[in-house]
């Protein structure tokens, strides 16, 4: 299993009965996509019906129905999309509040010491900061994740079934633009990501313990090198 597998399925074991709620929105997500698309569809009928009967416009008699069939299926995609993001954020608000609970339970049992060498305010980033990153993936990326691999799969598939020549032309840029994504989001950009959120984290503890001291620097006379 993978590290991003374990990674989720450690995420998935806070939401309790609610991670069902997450993998319905990866469903919704992606059946959204799916529909989403019948509007090219149908938008792509009203154009080969306007050229076949050209110039005799008037027997287009299908215009008005394929293009109250593409409005419906739009809307139907909002709405199923709409469903799933609220699927998704039941089920991430749990998660994120069962963190903390685990988070202040452990802190709670912890050395004073510990906690002092640590820093009040990398623990409350470590508590409020990293917990609402996870509501962020659960509840935005994930979904969106799903839609973005159905949606050029169901396109390819259209292409290939409307014309096998478009679907071959359409396969340069998807490998193209995979390549290119992994790429960005290789090993060495986990570890830049894990530099960074170390730097924030130390960046937040200095100034938290800094405010929290200037009025011992004020009232000795300190200077601010003294921390």
């Amino acid at each position: 299993m993978s590290k991003k597998q374990s990674n989720l399925s450690q995420l998935m074991d806070y939401a309790g009965n609610h991670r069902y709620l997450t993998y319905l929105s990866l469903l919704l997500s992606a059946v959204s996509a799916v529909l989403a698309l019948f509007p090219f569809v149908f938008l792509f009928l009203i154009i080969r019906e306007v050229i076949e009967v050209s110039p005799n416009y008037a027997q287009a008699a299908n215009i008005v129905r394929n293009g109250w069939m593409a409005v419906l299926f739009a809307l139907v995609s909002i709405l199923i999309y709409i469903t799933g993001l609220m699927c998704s954020h039941l089920s991430a608000f749990r998660i994120a509040g069962n963190i903390r609970k685990a988070l202040m339970a452990h802190i709670a049992v912890l050395p004073l010491g510990l906690i002092g060498e640590m820093g009040s305010g990398k623990i409350r980033r470590i508590v409020n900061d990293s917990s609402a990153a996870t509501e962020t993936f659960l509840a935005h990326q994930l979904p969106d994740m799903a839609a973005a691999i159905t949606t050029p799969v169901c396109m390819i598939v259209m292409l290939f079934l409307f014309d096998w020549r478009f679907g071959l032309v359409s396969l340069l840029p998807v490998v193209l633009g995979f390549a290119s994504m992994f790429k960005m989001t290789g090993p060495q950009m986990a570890k830049d990501i894990k530099e960074y959120q170390n730097a924030l984290a130390d960046m937040n503890n200095e100034a938290v313990e800094y405010v929290r001291g200037i009025q011992v620097v004020k009232t000795f006379g300190r200077t601010v090198h003294s921390f």
